[in-house]
């Protein structure tokens, strides 16, 4: 097992990873500091656990835009065709009534 070595707002941490990933790991490990002390200048010391969970979040918060963003979006026909699938339906469904109340 490798070891990568970074540092999140002055403090180092050795980090455990694969062969060949040390540089990854630090390349993150700078991401990830300077999205802590981003996060931090916008929000003030509100303690290293506080700040480092609000940047997991937004981290993931970020994460989770892309892969919606990123997602295989549907035939637009047939979008089309099961919004007016479900129209039709509401259509029969409030004939029923009108027809069961007269």
């Amino acid at each position: 097992m490798a070891k990568a070595d970074i540092s999140i707002r002055g403090r180092s941490f050795s980090i455990a990873c694969a062969p060949g990933q040390e540089m990854r790991i630090q390349r993150l490990g700078e991401q990830l500091d300077a999205r802590t002390t981003q996060i931090l200048n916008a929000v003030g010391d509100i303690g290293e656990e506080r700040l480092l969970l609000i940047t997991a979040l937004a981290l993931l918060d970020e994460l989770d835009t892309v892969r919606r963003d990123a997602a295989p979006q549907a035939d637009p026909a047939a979008q089309a065709s099961e919004q007016l699938l479900r129209m039709a339906e509401r259509i029969e469904s409030l004939a029923a009534r009108l027809e069961a109340d007269g």
